[in-house]
């Protein structure tokens, strides 16, 4: 078989991929050559097993409601910013880390990652380590605009095929000190970057949103349905979803 499929960082160029039949003697076959895209030849050469590089419940839940299909398998990778770093380039950096690590131990399949973290003033906020950082979080978002950026990667056979970075802008309304501390005495903020989540009472503490609230909750579910069609995963069809 012959490709003649150009690549970008994204997806391949649209030509088309030319499958002539051999016989085992490697004497051509009197079947006519067959023309087929090079979505669909991608498709034909691709595992479609699909696996979550995310032990988050959030992004769980986002993919399987976007009917996807998948193994979940998180990759323990410890999220540190470097020196100087921006965050679009943390994020992305943190996404494909994430990735590789799975799909290093993935068989082949496909694999989706994603990190989140919260930016304000050109501070990155992560996930708070305990109760004290994430009051601390929550007071400096109180009553101002931040932004929510949430990084993309899928890696297939050790390799990242595709990353982005999504934003969306988030604008808090003027918090308390007692709605801060009974929020955070609950210990929703503690595995969420930012501190709050806006899947749960701190959707309360939100004013606006500028963009995608699924990209706020962890994962920019368009976004991720294109990528993962470029390259041969889609969702199952109705009533064959796990």
């Amino acid at each position: 078989m012959r490709r003649e499929a150009a690549s970008s960082r994204n997806e391949s160029a649209g030509r088309g991929v030319r499958l002539r039949a051999r016989t085992p003697s490697g004497i051509k076959s009197k079947v006519p050559a067959v023309r087929v895209g090079a979505r669909a030849a991608m498709i034909i050469m691709t595992s479609s097993r699909l696996i979550l590089a995310s032990a988050s419940p959030r992004r769980k839940m986002l993919l399987g409601a976007a009917g996807f299909n998948f193994d979940i398998a998180a990759s323990g990778i410890d999220e540190v910013l470097r020196a100087g770093e921006a965050a679009e380039a943390f994020a992305e950096r943190m996404a494909c880390e994430k990735a590789l690590n799975v799909a290093g131990r993935g068989g082949g399949a496909t694999v989706l990652a994603a990190d989140t973290i919260v930016v304000l003033g050109g501070q990155i906020f992560g996930k708070p380590a305990d109760a004290a950082q994430a009051r601390a979080m929550l007071r400096a978002l109180s009553g101002n605009r931040h932004t929510v950026i949430t990084a993309y990667a899928i890696a297939r056979d050790g390799a990242i095929v595709e990353r982005r970075a999504v934003r969306s802008g988030v604008r808090f309304r003027t918090l308390t000190d007692e709605e801060i501390d009974d929020y955070v005495a609950g210990g929703a903020p503690l595995d969420k970057a930012g501190a709050y989540g806006i899947q749960d009472a701190g959707a309360g503490f939100i004013a606006e949103v500028e963009g995608s609230r699924d990209n706020v909750m962890g994962l920019p579910v368009s976004e991720v349905i294109a990528a993962l069609a470029r390259h041969g995963i889609a969702p199952a069809p109705a009533g064959r979803s796990n």
